[in-house]
């Protein structure tokens, strides 16, 4: 009996490990970096070249200028590597938005026979030096503000609602309409 609790305590600190939790989300961190990573692999049926032909499709619904966002698009390797930027807001007593900073972040997304797989880290607020987001998860610094929790959901909010489901979304085959003959 000891041994099956001991087990499920160094499960649950094992799992706990992976991830940080913010507020009504939990963000996933990789274990090895320390990073806010967002990985997948996504089955879908289609071969590399016809994945990453309907990736390269999607890149100019979702981008205003996919070609100034697309650092590598490499058909030959099916490897797309894309670095871009979103705001954030911050809101005031009244509920009016003011814009809170630039989050700028890096993606990778490649691809194989019948998947494909994204990855999306390197989240770092636009400023003169370098500032990586996932100082906002630990909430003992001295220095912590609470308006981080909010800038953390409305990233979340955009890598998971926006960029991961229009990417889902637009990788699917289009369905084929067979005509009925008379």
């Amino acid at each position: 009996m000891k041994a099956l609790n001991l087990f499920f305590i160094f499960l649950f600190l094992a799992l706990s490990s992976f991830a940080q939790n913010t507020g009504n989300k939990t963000l996933p961190v990789d274990q090895v970096t320390g990073l806010i990573t967002y990985q997948e692999v996504v089955a879908e049926k289609g071969s590399k070249d016809e994945l990453f032909n309907r990736c390269s499709s999607w890149l100019h619904t979702f981008y205003a200028n996919p070609w100034e966002a697309t650092k590598v698009r490499d058909q030959a390797t099916g490897l797309i590597r894309i670095q871009h930027q979103f705001r954030i807001y911050d809101y005031d007593k009244d509920g009016n938005r003011k814009e809170a900073g630039m989050i700028i972040y890096t993606a990778k997304i490649e691809f194989k026979e019948d998947r494909y797989r994204y990855t999306i880290d390197n989240f770092l607020l636009r400023q003169v030096s370098r500032y990586p987001i996932e100082k906002w998860l630990d909430k003992s610094q001295p220095d912590y503000d609470e308006k981080w929790q909010l800038y953390l959901d409305q990233i979340d909010a955009f890598v998971t609602g926006e960029l991961i489901g229009s990417l889902k979304e637009n990788m699917k085959p289009e369905e084929v309409i067979i005509e009925e003959e008379w």
